[in-house]
């Protein structure tokens, strides 16, 4: 028996059968949060917390547009008076790289006062983030703050858990090649996988 070849053709059913669920798992998470995620700020319920979910302040030619944007729509809710309280969720994971800390000082040079700025330091993954938020900050009510094809996954998390969520939509980056969409199609299928097993 060539146990080579059964391996190789175990690898090539598994690779195709993740690529075709990949679709139909991204169609459930962006329909099944589509009522829940919100472009204007009127439209956004009153909740006592914001979540923004954690992105790098500097990119190659200067700030981050997805940081920015992400803290212009927080700092738009507060000011609105649609949450009184922001949780900035990131990474921290060496020295040098404060994901949480960038976020908090960027919303503070905004106005936001830092008593009403929470911060989550071990936001490694978009799914730590929403689970800490309602297990350790004991927030069971939020508005997701990011970028739509985020906002769709971190709702589509949040709802699992129980978490009335729902997602304020930061302006988004336009770009001819934009990685970041395209791994977000692959993350909407790990997602699933991660709550269902």
């Amino acid at each position: 028996m060539n146990h080579e070849n059964d391996q190789t053709d175990s690898s090539l059913y598994a690779a195709f059968g993740c690529i075709y669920w990949t679709f139909p798992a991204n169609f459930m998470v962006e329909y099944s949060t589509e009522k829940y995620l919100f472009d204007d700020l009127e439209d956004v319920p009153e909740k006592e917390t914001a979540l923004v979910l954690g992105a790098r302040k500097n990119g190659i030619t200067g700030i981050n547009p997805y940081f920015l944007y992400r803290i212009d729509a927080a700092a738009e809710l507060y000011f609105a008076g649609k949450v009184k309280k922001i949780i900035v969720s990131g990474d921290n994971h060496c020295v040098g790289y404060d994901e949480t800390t960038d976020m908090a000082l960027s919303l503070i040079e905004k106005g936001v006062p830092d008593s009403c700025i929470i911060r989550d330091y071990a936001g490694f993954r978009t799914l730590d983030s929403v689970v800490r938020a309602q297990k350790v900050f004991h927030c069971n009510s939020l508005i997701i703050v990011s970028q739509k094809f985020h906002n769709q996954r971190a709702v589509f998390i949040a709802r699992h858990y129980g978490i009335d969520a729902a997602g304020y939509n930061a302006r988004d980056v336009s770009s001819k090649s934009n990685l970041t969409h395209i791994r977000e199609f692959a993350a909407k299928f790990g997602a699933v996988l991660d709550l269902l097993f």
